[in-house]
């Protein structure tokens, strides 16, 4: 269903794939759907979601590559969802954590994030997933 979407809207699905594709290797865990539905405003309860769930990742392997993830997205975006109401719901996400609205967020602010989303992750893979964000090393994102 990518054709559904436009430009924009799988940019702005490829930078929230990137953001939860840890290790770049092109595949998220099925487990970082509902957190990334609900950033973009769906809260869906576990059964919807495994249900969702089960019907993109066709093989079960637990994985979504970006086009099962864009599959999955459509069925959200493109229901009754407007561009300019995706964008707000993901400037609200943003500004949630950017308390004091200065239009960044530190990078403190978004290991807290990362850290929210997986708590896994290791300070040492904190730092890296923010080095390659915060690639001019100002301590910000913006």
């Amino acid at each position: 269903k990518m054709e559904e979407l436009d430009r924009d809207q799988i940019q702005l699905l490829k930078n929230a794939f990137d953001a939860f594709d840890h290790e770049k290797k092109g595949v998220i865990g099925t487990d970082m759907i509902g957190t990334i539905l609900e950033m973009l405003g769906h809260e869906l309860d576990e059964d919807t979601l495994n249900e969702i769930i089960s019907d993109i990742d066709k093989d079960g392997s637990g994985k979504l590559e970006f086009e099962e993830f864009c599959a999955l997205a459509a069925k959200f975006l493109t229901e009754d969802e407007d561009d300019e109401a995706m964008v707000r719901e993901l400037k609200e996400a943003f500004r949630l954590y950017d308390k004091e609205g200065n239009g960044y967020i530190t990078t403190e602010v978004l290991k807290e994030i990362f850290r929210e989303l997986d708590n896994t992750l290791s300070a040492e893979d904190l730092d890296t997933m923010i080095e390659e964000i915060d690639s001019d090393g100002s301590g910000t994102v913006d």
